[in-house]
């Protein structure tokens, strides 16, 4: 027993840090190609293999979409969490951008109460309330030299958070496999939608131009690791439990930190390592009061 619960925990941490070495890949695009658009052909990606490994383990009654409503709103939740992340680490730290979306958790248990009628604990409105004051502390000089662009990362997560709702309704009424098929293929049709109105709106920052050899390749790798990543993750769930493993996910903001130091120079500042720290222990004393109201946030 004492082996699997580590085995788990290493799964986890494996899966954690895949996670963040895809933000650092998004990361290392900025320029060449807006984020709409790595977030579109990165789903794009991920569908065409989700579906090819559905068709050969479940044949075409694998390809179902059960309770139609709530799987376009997960796809819809997915799209919109991905491009504002993709986009938030192109033009702020990465390790900031992380670290805001970790109040991913906290937004999911006010979206329960207000969609599903799920009672807020004492615990989880505290918890909410020193996150976000960590989040105003890491905004503190984004908000002055990027405006409401600053807030991308808190679209992420409430996008993230919306999905584990979403996630809640349709439980139950497929595979695993047909249920991450169905969120990447309408979430790719979302992102090209988006990608192709950004790019009509003629707003500089949305602009697709040709699709560089590089970037392809980065968007691969990012929809395989990412695809490993949720899959390691999920045998850890199942090796020591999702309430063991929810403090790993914490090694993906600590990576991001480093990679963002090391790889491009984003040396981050006291008070916003102060904010980040807070919205830690905010995710931690939730955690430690009690099971958490969601799944670890996953920024991918």
């Amino acid at each position: 027993m004492q082996d699997s619960h580590r085995s788990g925990l290493l799964f986890a941490l494996g899966g954690f840090a895949l996670l963040s070495l895809g933000d650092v890949l998004v990361k290392s695009m900025a320029g060449a190609w807006p984020g709409t658009a790595i977030a579109a052909l990165r789903y794009v990606f991920g569908a065409l293999g989700l579906g090819i490994i559905l068709l050969v383990r479940e044949g075409p009654r694998g390809f179902a979409f059960p309770k139609l409503r709530w799987q376009v709103l997960r796809g819809l939740s997915v799209a919109m969490s991905a491009v504002s992340f993709f986009s938030a680490v192109h033009l702020m730290p990465i390790g900031e951008a992380t670290a805001i979306s970790f109040t991913s958790p906290m937004i999911t248990a006010l979206l329960s109460a207000i969609l599903l009628s799920e009672p807020m604990r004492k615990e989880t409105w505290i918890a909410t309330v020193v996150a976000f004051s960590g989040v105003l502390v890491i905004l503190r000089p984004n908000l002055s030299l990027l405006g409401p662009v600053a807030l991308l990362p808190v679209v992420a997560a409430s996008g993230m958070a919306l999905l584990m709702v979403a996630n809640r309704k349709v439980a139950g009424t497929g595979s695993l496999l047909s249920m991450q098929f169905n969120v990447a293929l309408i979430g790719a049709g979302f992102l090209c939608l988006g990608t192709w109105a950004g790019h009509e709106s003629g707003i500089h920052f949305f602009q697709v131009p040709a699709l560089p050899m590089p970037v392809l390749i980065k968007c691969a790798v990012i929809a395989i690791s990412a695809s490993c990543a949720h899959a390691l993750i999920y045998v850890a769930t199942t090796r020591a439990g999702p309430a063991s493993i929810a403090p790993m996910t914490y090694v993906q903001l600590l990576l991001a930190g480093t990679f963002g130091w090391v790889l491009f120079g984003e040396r981050p500042d006291l008070v916003a390592a102060l904010g980040a720290l807070v919205i830690v222990g905010a995710g931690l004393y939730l955690w430690r009061a009690g099971k958490p109201p969601s799944e670890p946030a996953m920024t991918d």
